[in-house]
This record gives structure tokens, C-alpha cells and sequence, in this order.
């Protein structure tokens, strides 16, 4: 009861968390549209259409948050934990697009810069690195190792250096009329979406596929259950993601000498608290064996 009492907590302190970040987010994108139209800025236009996906992510962060959160039924035996996964892919896509708009974007622009008003840009991404770091920071506080908020974490994160970016590019217009500057800072902007998009993707298609949680070792579980003085062997041992905080794992165990029924149900209940307790392992299927497996014809 106490993990369930954890989990639904953590949940509303993420759900809560996401709320304010797009609350905060959505007020700012129309200060930035404002701020890059009025001034002619690249960098802020580029900032703000990034910050639009941001928005777009976050509703689907929450959504998928709270999806996720949905007890299991008949149909969804294990509830709809990988919303969470579908809705980091979803952010992860988002964001490479993006990368590629503005880096277009800013080698047009490159070849013949357009007049930027540095102040106003200034200004503007003053009150964005505000709101972006703090986002991310309130978004961070609750993280954890789920795919789904570390997709908004990225999104909040290449926003603020985005408006850092954006500060940096006004201040050399104001001070050296380096107009330039605007695209050539989009460029970099563009570069570290990229980045954050590709290790978000990555993740998220590893455990599509079913790969190993990169924290547990095979073969480190297999030694882990073969020590133990009931077994005699460990073999067809599967372990992966359901989602990103809940590892699974599967497998044959072969107990030696004669033992009842009881026993290896003792010893298989041993075995899994053992697993939950060493490696967060709460989704054990092990099947107990007196002998190996046949090897298949």
C-alpha cells in the first residue's frame, strides 16, 4: 500500500507541476510572437516556435501523465503505463522537426540579415529565460527517470539556453550592430534542440524495443538469482521497461533437489522480494523448474 500511497502522490505533484509549466509557457509565447514580430528578431521568432511545440508537449506530458495513472482493466492488464512512452516519442519528434525548421531558417537568413532591434530582443529574452528555467526546474524536481517528464524537461531546458541565445544575439546588435549575430545564434539554438531530440528518441525507442533498462545487467540478475542456495540454475532470463520507471523480467529457475510444491513457492516468493529489494524489480514472472528445458527439436 505504501508504493501505491508513493506513486498516486507522485503523480499529482507531476500533474500539478505540468499545469504550472503550461500555464506559465502559454502566457510567454504570446509575449515572444509579440516580442519577434515588433522587433524583428530570428532568434526570438525561433525561440517562440519553439516555445509553441513546448506548449503543444506539455498538454501532451499531461495528458499522458494522467492517462498513465489510469488503474488496469481487462483490456490493459497493466493500465496504460506506456502512454507515457507514446507521449515521449510524440515531444522527441516534436523537437527534431523543429531543429531542422530553424536551422533552415537561419542559414536563409545568414546570407542576407534583416534589421533586429536589440533591446526589445533584450528584453523579451529576459522574461523567457525566467520562465523557461524555472519550469524546468519545477519540472525537474519531480522527474525521476520518467521518459515523460524528462521529454518536458528538454523541451523547458533548449528553451531557456534558447533565450539565452536570444539575449546574447541582442546584445551585439546593441553593441556592435552584429546583426548577423540573430542567425548564427538560431544556428546554435537549433544544434542543442537537435541533440536533446536524438538522446529523447533514443530512449524512448529502446524501450520500445524491449531493451534492458541500460541501470540493470543481465547477466549481474542472472548471478543474483543463481547464488542463491535453492537454485541450480537460471535460464531464458528476459528483463525490460513497461515504462520508463518499471522494470520487468521474466524467468526459468531451476531449484535443486526434491522439493514440494510449497517449497517452491517459498523459494520463488524468496527470490522475488529479493529481486524488488536489489533492483526495483516489482514485476518478477518466474517459472519453477525441478529440471532444465529440453533443448527444442
Amino acid at each position: 500500500m505504501s508504493d501505491h500511497r508513493h506513486d498516486t502522490t507522485l503523480g499529482i505533484r507531476r500533474r500539478r507541476a505540468l499545469s504550472l509549466a503550461l500555464a506559465a509557457n502559454g502566457a510567454l509565447l504570446v509575449v515572444e510572437v509579440g516580442g519577434g514580430l515588433a522587433f524583428g528578431s530570428l532568434a526570438l521568432l525561433a525561440d517562440a516556435a519553439h516555445l509553441a511545440s513546448d506548449v503543444l508537449a506539455l498538454g501532451i506530458a499531461l495528458a499522458a501523465q494522467s492517462l498513465m495513472e489510469r488503474p488496469a482493466s481487462v483490456r490493459h492488464t497493466y493500465g496504460l503505463m506506456r502512454v507515457e512512452i507514446l507521449g515521449a516519442l510524440a515531444n522527441g519528434t516534436l523537437l527534431a522537426a523543429l531543429a531542422l525548421f530553424i536551422g533552415w531558417e537561419a542559414v536563409r537568413r545568414i546570407g542576407a540579415p534583416e534589421e533586429v532591434r536589440g533591446a526589445g530582443v533584450v528584453l523579451v529574452g529576459v522574461v523567457g529565460l525566467g520562465v523557461n528555467a524555472a519550469s524546468a526546474w519545477l519540472l525537474a524536481r519531480t522527474a525521476g527517470a520518467s521518459l515523460n517528464m524528462r521529454g518536458a524537461v528538454a523541451h523547458m531546458s533548449a528553451d531557456a539556453a534558447g533565450s539565452l541565445g536570444a539575449i546574447v544575439a541582442g546584445v551585439a546588435v546593441v553593441l556592435w550592430g552584429a546583426e548577423w549575430a540573430d542567425p548564427v545564434v538560431s544556428l546554435g539554438i537549433g544544434a542543442l534542440i537537435l541533440w536533446s531530440a536524438w538522446r529523447l528518441l533514443r530512449d524512448t525507442v529502446h524501450i520500445l524495443l524491449e531493451g534492458a533498462p541500460r541501470d540493470l545487467d543481465a547477466r549481474e540478475l542472472e548471478d543474483a538469482l543463481r547464488s542463491d542456495p535453492s537454485v541450480e540454475d537460471v535460464h531464458h532470463l528476459h528483463v525490460w521497461n513497461i515504462a520508463s520507471e518499471t522494470p520487468a523480467l521474466s524467468a526459468h529457475v531451476v531449484l535443486g533437489g526434491d522439493t514440494t510444491l510449497h517449497e517452491a513457492q517459498e523459494h520463488g516468493d524468496r527470490l522475488k522480494a529479493e529481486l524488488a529489494r536489489r533492483y526495483g524489480i516489482r514485476h518478477a514472472t518466474l517459472e519453477l523448474e525441478c529440471h532444465a528445458c529440453e533443448p527444442a527439436s
